[in-house]
């Protein structure tokens, strides 16, 4: 069924109502790159640990490889275009630094609910719709398809880019039967701006518009469940969840103001400049507590401690020894592994010592690995 440019419209100013700042829509075939792009990304092996998203490439070529019957792309976007300067806790060691997008509200939860609420109003405005929601949880390509959707372009760092809201969009998708009228697909107005690639500090990228994940702080932080790799752990700095540092450098980014930002994602203050020492104490519950509805609850405990271990190496703060030294024997091997490595950053005297009487009783072949090694110092020797 073929609707009419009025419902867009309506379509439009619902999904503002709703909280979204970006709505457009896309054929369901309006993204025959993404097939090709996507087998070549995994083939390299680009995804890393990302199991997830090999196993389920079939249905991410196009949505109608997830559903046969859609018709048409509902893309929206909403803001999180953040008040304050993304990197300013960059040379304040004590403190971790949580990319933006996981200081507030957690966005699944509110991009679903609203995503759900828009697609129940369509049903009623419609009658014959059939539709599925989807946001981040499922095999959708929502860059492109938002691409297709006029919201915005992919840019060199492979994220979107919106000339209204910069780098700073959740998406969201809706599938639909519908037949919508589409909107003109967004022009890539990169031009030869490189800052994203230049910003980042582990090279991810090493083409423009395309990312090896096991080079990006994100990924490491967040998918790898693993030791983080000694080449890349000095290069993250404080950043304990995420990275914001190719987002944060779009020149684009002067455009999207905080006033559009959806408000459940206002930064939560224990979570906008938290103390690395206090994250070190934690414990199962403690985690829970301090993370409820927020999605960094989703990576863990240890593997947030394992984070904040290798922020606390690269701290330069003699007051984290004694933190760091309670986790040489915590249960999980990769939280005692990071707390010997960021020992060795601080105190290589307390290391030589705690050494001499950990190693013989450590069970663990990576903690014994790390053991090990010389102890490393905070300008790189010995990385």
């Amino acid at each position: 069924m073929r609707e009419d440019k009025s419902l867009s419209e309506r379509l439009g100013a619902k999904a503002v109502e709703l909280g979204f700042a970006a709505c457009g829509v896309a054929r369901a075939d309006a993204a025959p790159r993404t097939a090709g792009r996507l087998r070549q990304w995994l083939g390299e092996g680009m995804h890393g640990d990302m199991i997830w998203m090999e196993a389920r490439a079939h249905h991410r070529e196009s949505p109608a490889a997830l559903w046969p019957e859609v018709r048409s792309v509902i893309a929206l976007g909403m803001s999180y275009a953040p008040a304050a300067d993304s990197l300013a806790l960059a040379g304040e060691g004590e403190k971790g630094r949580i990319s933006v997008y996981a200081q507030g509200a957690d966005y699944h939860d509110v991009v679903k609910r609203a995503l759900k609420a828009l697609a129940r109003w369509l049903i009623a405005e419609t009658q014959d719709a059939d539709v599925k929601v989807f946001v981040d949880t499922a095999p959708v390509m929502e860059k492109p398809l938002a691409e297709a959707a006029g919201l915005g372009w992919q840019g060199k760092h492979t994220n979107l880019v919106s000339r209204d809201h910069g780098s700073w969009l959740f998406l969201g998708a809706i599938y639909t039967t519908l037949d919508l009228v589409p909107d003109e697909a967004a022009r890539d107005t990169c031009g030869s701006c490189d800052a994203c690639q230049t910003a980042c500090p582990t090279d991810a990228f090493p083409t423009p518009y395309r990312l090896d994940a096991r080079r990006c702080i994100s990924y490491l932080t967040i998918e790898h469940a693993g030791p983080i790799p000694l080449e890349f752990r000095a290069a993250m700095g404080n950043r304990i969840y995420g990275c914001d540092d190719c987002l944060a450098v779009c020149p684009w980014n002067k455009f999207a103001a905080a006033a559009q930002a959806n408000k459940a994602f206002a930064p939560r203050a224990e979570l906008a400049a938290p103390a690395l020492a206090d994250l070190l104490a934690l414990d199962d519950a403690g985690f829970r507590e301090v993370f409820a509805g927020s999605p960094i609850k989703r990576i863990g405990r240890d593997r947030m401690v394992r984070n904040c271990l290798i922020a606390a190496g690269n701290s330069g703060a003699a007051g984290l020894v004694e933190p760091i030294v309670g986790l040489l024997g915590d249960e999980a091997a990769v939280v005692r592994g990071a707390a010997v490595w960021a020992l060795g950053r601080l105190d290589g005297g307390r290391f030589e010592s705690e050494r001499s009487t950990r190693l013989a009783g450590e069970t663990d072949e990576v903690v014994r690995d790390e053991w090990a090694l010389e102890s490393p110092s905070p300008s790189g020797e010995g990385l």
